[in-house]
């Protein structure tokens, strides 16, 4: 059977624009979603509890070290599982609205915070803790802030 070879930047189906391509109006076309509104209306409040609870359970698995479980410990668990919880989801809801240095500083800074809080759990020094905190707080400020920077413009829309 004959088929026709793919070409860049061509229509897969006749009447279909490419993605990307400018509308009559000069609007570019989006990307299918392929989740409805109410799908990611659930996945922007259950992608950050779910990420809560795996944070919690490994800041009590590291607090007990090895040893009994205890209700201190917990507590321990449950509480930094909620306060990561509703820090993301505050962060998910504020920070697009900033710029994007303030953005990704404060991402930033909930990545440290969160690292140094769970290092901290092991029996390493203080010291130690905030200088590793601060490495992995640095690398995520300039990860995130080349990203928006390549994708925002100065008012903070995406750009691509």
């Amino acid at each position: 059977m004959a088929q026709a070879t793919p070409v860049p930047g061509g229509m897969s189906r006749p009447g279909r624009r490419e993605i990307g391509e400018r509308l009559p109006g000069g609007r570019r076309t989006r990307p299918p979603d392929v989740f409805g509104g109410r799908t990611h209306r659930i996945a922007h409040f259950a992608v950050p509890v779910v990420l809560g609870l795996i944070y919690g359970y490994w800041v009590a698995a590291d607090a007990r070290q090895g040893g009994p479980i205890t209700g201190g410990n917990l507590l321990l668990g449950w509480l930094s599982a909620l306060v990561f919880a509703v820090v993301s989801i505050a962060l998910l809801r504020l920070a697009p609205r900033m710029s994007r240095e303030l953005h990704a500083l404060l991402w930033s800074a909930f990545t440290g915070i969160a690292f140094g809080f769970l290092y901290i759990q092991t029996p390493h020094s203080i010291w130690r803790s905030v200088m590793m905190s601060l490495l992995v707080a640095g690398c995520t400020f300039g990860t995130f802030f080349y990203r928006y920077y390549t994708r925002e413009d100065a008012f903070g829309r995406r750009v691509r």
